[in-house]
């Protein structure tokens, strides 16, 4: 794809934790490396009432904090800095966008906006955007979530930005996608012949996709109780993951051939009956417990009152397809629970016949596991023989082949996701990047889980912190005969 770069970046909510945490050491980072034009401004905002130099210390100061200690070079900070600015700025109050289009300056170079901000401010921000221009034919903008909390405010959102930008000047920004090993299942999946053949419902018995955390609310308690693990985990990160997974070859490597795919799976996943939802989901709340050697608190002491928003939750979707038709996706996220994780499991079919059943050989279904995070590697476990002389019969056992990626790429360091997304979103490749039609269908398949939730009167089950959830969390895999990869 041809790339057009912009001189300008705007960056709201310049003083926030994802700021602080991934978003100017990101920036710094691809500063670092060269990668972005010499000339690239970056004006923070926000409302706190800061000036340049203030703003500056204030980055110097999260740079300190959040960079690995060989990436802190003295000079290449101070180089960094030198492209900051910043403008104290309020969304909501049109009299704030002047003086911001002011200190941005001349866009005819082209100008980036990364926008995160409440949903409810989306609107006031993109009109004022418009009204002082700093939305015309040279202007991008990303969307950090949330993009709404159902399919109706997901519509009114794009609707919003939608009369000021068009879709090819939109990036809505999941940053699961800008994970290495995320992308890397493309590579996986599309650059080695040898797994197409069974990369279907003839192949594979199903697929496990598990995003589990080991915090609790921290600092989002106002966002997260509105939410839930539904809409916070399952309608953005985990469906996309579905989508990487199930979708048909693109043609191309290119913005509108693998988007289309993915929306291809999307419109495919079969969209659950009220009467249907309780058989196939479970959702839970964890209770105190403890993580990781310590004592935490359960979810309605933290939150400071009670509350049935769910902090887990477990789904049984199926993608009704060619490809995929009979095969279960289990998609497993949760809060507070046993260990930092993200991980598909892929369970292949058992061999249909054993010739090594009468000598005592047991065969497991090989497993293809790819895990994103905190290690990042592919493993495919596969049987072997056990050494040994056989008198007493065959031994087998599972043995796992692994391609680390920290081992193998060992001398190549391994990169934020928001690096990634942010030099897109300046050079304007959408390919990472999440299109309307995505969104919308898949907000229609968790509306209508919420729906059944609804209509059933379903309340979360409790489950202890530290452990992976209600044990009907178990019991919806195995009725199938399937238990959860934990290992």
């Amino acid at each position: 794809m041809q790339r057009n770069p912009v001189a300008k970046l705007l960056l709201f909510g310049a003083t926030g934790d994802l700021a602080q945490r991934m978003l100017l050491p990101s920036l710094y980072n691809l500063h670092a490396d060269g990668l972005l034009a010499p000339g690239l401004t970056i004006t923070g905002s926000a409302r706190s009432d800061l000036d340049d130099a203030g703003y500056r210390k204030f980055a110097r100061e999260a740079l300190d904090h959040y960079l690995p200690d060989d990436r802190k070079q003295a000079k290449t900070i101070a180089s960094f800095l030198d492209r900051l600015s910043y403008q104290p700025a309020d969304l909501s109050d049109e009299k704030t966008y002047q003086p911001l289009a002011d200190k941005v300056g001349d866009v005819s170079g082209g100008l980036a906006i990364f926008l995160s901000t409440a949903p409810s401010l989306f609107e006031p921000a993109v009109k004022g955007l418009a009204a002082v221009g700093l939305a015309g034919d040279t202007v991008r903008i990303g969307l950090e979530k949330p993009l709404g909390y159902d399919l109706a405010s997901s519509r009114e959102i794009n609707d919003t930005v939608a009369r000021v930008f068009p879709e090819d000047r939109i990036f809505r920004i999941d940053h699961y996608l800008g994970k290495e090993t995320v992308q890397n299942i493309l590579a996986l999946r599309f650059g080695n012949s040898f797994f197409e053949p069974v990369w279907n419902a003839r192949g594979i018995d199903n697929v496990q996709i598990t995003v589990a955390e080991t915090v609790g609310l921290e600092d989002r308690a106002s966002y997260y109780d509105g939410a839930g693990a539904l809409r916070d985990m399952v309608a953005n990160h985990m469906l996309q993951l579905v989508a990487l997974i199930a979708m048909e070859p693109p043609a191309r490597f290119d913005t509108s051939a693998i988007r289309d795919e993915k929306a291809k799976v999307f419109r495919s996943l079969r969209q659950m009956k009220p009467e249907e939802v309780p058989h196939n989901t479970v959702i839970g709340q964890y209770l105190g417990g403890a993580v990781n050697g310590a004592i935490v608190k359960g979810y309605d002491e933290e939150l400071g009152r009670d509350s049935n928003t769910e902090t887990f939750v477990a789904v049984k979707a199926h993608v009704d397809n060619w490809r995929w038709q009979g095969v279960p996706f289990y998609l497993r996220t949760g809060k507070r629970m046993t260990a930092r994780r993200s991980e598909i499991a892929i369970q292949f079919k058992p061999v249909p016949h054993s010739m090594f059943a009468g000598r005592g050989g047991l065969l497991q279904p090989n497993m293809l596991i790819i895990r994103l995070q905190p290690e990042e590697y592919i493993q495919l476990l596969v049987m072997a023989k056990e050494p040994g002389l056989d008198r007493d019969g065959i031994r087998l056992r599972e043995v796992p082949l692994n391609l680390s990626l920290d081992a193998e790429f060992a001398g190549t360091r391994r990169r934020i996701a928001y690096e990634r997304l942010l030099l897109d979103l300046i050079e304007g490749d959408q390919t990472l990047f999440v299109r309307r039609d995505e969104v919308e269908a898949q907000w229609t398949w968790i509306d209508a889980i919420r729906a059944g939730w609804t209509a059933n009167d379903m309340k979360p089950k409790h489950y202890p912190a530290g452990t992976w959830g209600p044990s009907a969390a178990i019991a919806l895999t195995e009725r199938d005969g399937v238990t959860w990869q934990d290992d």
